[in-house]
This record gives structure tokens, C-alpha cells and sequence, in this order.
């Protein structure tokens, strides 16, 4: 799979999910690159006039709402009219997510809301996942959770910080085992299998959960439902 993507295609796909937002809309926040820019178009949005609350899915998408001015709210506080968040990689509307160890609570706020849209560029698209699976995992539960994601056919690893030694460690204070599972034919399937593994506090495969996918390229955006 391509690695990457344009900063334009990126752009272009956050801003037109920001544009769907409405007056008066509570909106789950997503995490990552895509996500970011269409952060950045609804604090522009708010800027000038719109009436929104976000709900931020990590601490870096809690602070780049803050930086752009978008009032924030919570889960125990509002339901999302409508979440846009990014992905890894997507194939037929399924997505891997978690290259920002955010995906327990995105997947949180993305299944809560009334609509999801997600945010991709072309080089997140595959014709069948196969994209390594995040999983979190309770820390003690680490060498107990890689066995049995082995014996599913996968190659975990934990996930190392980039600029500190030692592991990754989510918002949650948990780890993060990134699992190789090759092609990936049946990711609901695969997904509630993992799910069952005790220590499993969640994985990066969101099954049907989107509603509309907003596709950037370097000429506009595609957008369309899964």
C-alpha cells in the first residue's frame, strides 16, 4: 500500500466533511492529519459565526480544537450529530485505524454518532485490508494477549515511542501491540475474535461503522457512501 498522501488531497477531504456540519451540531473530533484539517475549517467556521461543540477523540485532537477556538464538550454531556475522523487504510467502507493509539476512544465517539464520515486520502484505499491491526492492551495482560493473537494467525509488536525509550502508552495508560495479520478477508469476523481475548481493551478495525466516506485527490473530493 502507498504510503503518504498529499497534503492537498488531505485538506481537501477534511474540509469537505467539515462542511457538512450544521449550526447547532455537537461534532466527534477525530485524530490524525486528515482529521486536523477539517478541525482547522471548522474553528475558521466558528470563527465566523458557526454554533458547534466538539468532542475530541485524543489530546491532540482536545488541543488543536482548543487552539482553534471550538467550544468542547463530552460523551456524558452530548451525543454526536455527526463524527469525521481519518483512517489508515479503508477497503469497501471497513477501516484499520489506530496509527495514533487513539482508536478505543474513536471508536467510542464514532460509533456513538449519528453519522460518521470518514476523511481519506487515495493512498489509504485497498482493495482488501491488510493493514497492520492496532490493538490496545491492558499492560500486565501484553505477553498473554500476543499468544492469542498469534494463534489467530497474526504478528504482533509492540509499539515503541519515537522519542523516548521504551513503549507507546495511549491517552487510557495502556499499550499497544500492532498486529500483522496479512490480508484480511473477513475484518468483522477477525474483529470480534480479537475482541474476545481478555486484556483486549480494543482494536483498530471499524467494522461497519461509516456512513459516508469523503475521498481528497489533487482534483477535488469523491464523496459517497460505503
Amino acid at each position: 500500500m502507498k504510503q503518504g498522501g498529499s497534503t492537498d488531497a488531505k485538506r481537501r477531504a477534511g474540509e469537505s466533511a467539515a462542511e457538512t456540519v450544521e449550526d447547532g451540531m455537537v461534532v466527534g473530533l477525530g485524530t490524525g492529519s486528515t482529521a486536523a484539517h477539517a478541525i482547522r475549517a471548522l474553528g475558521r467556521a466558528v470563527d465566523a459565526g458557526l454554533d458547534v461543540r466538539g468532542i475530541p477523540t485524543s489530546f491532540q485532537s482536545r488541543q488543536l480544537a482548543r487552539e482553534e477556538g471550538i467550544p468542547l464538550t463530552s460523551l456524558e454531556e452530548a451525543t454526536p450529530d455527526v463524527a469525521i475522523d481519518g483512517a489508515d487504510q479503508f477497503a469497501d467502507g471497513d477501516l484499520v485505524k489506530g496509527g495514533g493509539a487513539a482508536h478505543a476512544r474513536e471508536k467510542v465517539v464514532d460509533a456513538a454518532a449519528d453519522r460518521f464520515l470518514a476523511v481519506v486520502d487515495p493512498t489509504k484505499e485497498a482493495d482488501v485490508l491488510d493493514y497492520p491491526v492496532p490493538v490496545e492492551v491492558l499492560p500486565d495482560a501484553r505477553t498473554t494477549v500476543a499468544e492469542r493473537l498469534r494463534a489467530l494467525g497474526g504478528t504482533p509488536a509492540l509499539r515503541a515511542a519515537e522519542r523516548k525509550d521504551g513503549p507507546v502508552v495511549t491517552d487510557n495508560g495502556n499499550l499497544v501491540l500492532d498486529c500483522d495479520f496479512g490480508a484480511i478477508p473477513d475484518p468483522g469476523g477477525l474483529g470480534r475474535d480479537v475482541a474476545s481475548i481478555p486484556g483486549v481493551v480494543e482494536h483498530g478495525l471499524f467494522v461497519g461503522l461509516v456512513d459516508e466516506v469523503h475521498l481528497g485527490t489533487d482534483d477535488g473530493v469523491d464523496v459517497f457512501e460505503p
